[in-house]
């Protein structure tokens, strides 16, 4: 199956195009759950996938980002807590919620050769529906993850990121008088017409530009991953309906939310016993805002 209509059937039965980030954070996680990083944190995702299916809640998508567990790595002492993890966190994805696309956000990008083990990485290794990379240095470096769209499988592009500092580069004006991810948007549409599949991180921090945006790629099916929802600030609702003015297919997109449906406590110094209950609820919302 083209991985353009399995982000179609996901979110039919799914009923939504809710992408629910896999961000844990030691310190607002709750006690008991094991004593090595490998325990913790699959230990805190089987409690809340538990809850979600209890009470039938299923997003369309999860997307774990992979600095998140592997920064608790220690190589040199044959420590790869981290990295077991996040294999573990996965293994319970597809356990709990299969058929649902996994995207791993690990933003790379380098020379053809370095960004061909990369996507071998990605999509062989751990076996990720998706991936998300950078477009800095151009086509060599794209191509090697586009290939992996025979197999079914996604990439997506950095393109107008939800982060402050997205502006720093994105936003310059190019001698034409675009700006440097209109000229990003312009190559992910022809890379996309050889590569269908190829999508694009388009934050939800500027609904004006996201539109825009949107509009431009309606006619291509380019798949939107869309984060900033939630603790950056973004709505789901004003999200959704910018994406229907702009006359997209929703079924393409994923508006992704990490923090404020995993750890919805961290501006609080108290995480409630009722920990698991709260995530669900927070999830619960997002995904009614986000209905298709």
């Amino acid at each position: 199956m083209s991985y353009l209509n399995f982000l179609r059937e996901t979110a039919e039965r799914a009923g939504n195009v809710t992408c629910m980030g896999l961000d844990p954070v030691l310190d607002y996680l709750p006690a008991r759950l094991g004593y090595r990083i490998d325990e913790i944190i699959p230990n805190f995702f089987e409690k809340l996938f538990d809850e979600m299916s209890n009470r039938y809640l299923k997003p369309a998508a999860f997307k774990p980002n992979q600095g998140y567990y592997l920064k608790h790595d220690v190589p040199l002492q044959g420590d790869f807590s981290g990295s077991l993890a996040l294999s573990k966190t996965i293994k319970l994805c597809r356990e709990y919620f299969p058929h649902i696309p996994v995207i791993m956000d690990y933003k790379r990008g380098d020379i053809a050769t370095s960004s061909s083990n990369y996507a071998k990485e990605g999509f062989e290794r751990w076996v990720a529906d998706a991936v998300t990379i950078s477009p800095y240095m151009g086509s060599d470096s794209v191509i090697p993850f586009l290939e992996y769209s025979t197999k079914g499988q996604g990439t997506y592009i950095l393109n107008r990121t939800s982060n402050a500092g997205g502006k720093d580069f994105q936003n310059l004006l190019l001698q034409d008088g675009s700006t440097l991810y209109e000229a990003v948007g312009k190559k992910i549409i022809e890379w996309s017409q050889k590569y269908p599949g190829t999508g694009a991180v388009v934050g939800a921090t500027s609904v004006s530009e996201l539109k825009v945006l949107a509009e431009q790629y309606a006619p291509y099916d380019i798949p939107l991953l869309i984060p900033g929802v939630g603790s950056q600030g973004g709505s789901a609702l004003q999200v959704m309906n910018a994406l229907k003015k702009a006359k997209y297919d929703v079924k393409l997109a994923r508006i992704n939310s990490s923090s404020g449906l995993t750890h919805p406590w961290k501006k609080s110094s108290h995480i409630p016993e009722n920990w698991a209950t709260v995530c669900a609820d927070a999830l619960e919302a997002l995904i009614v805002d986000c209905k298709i």
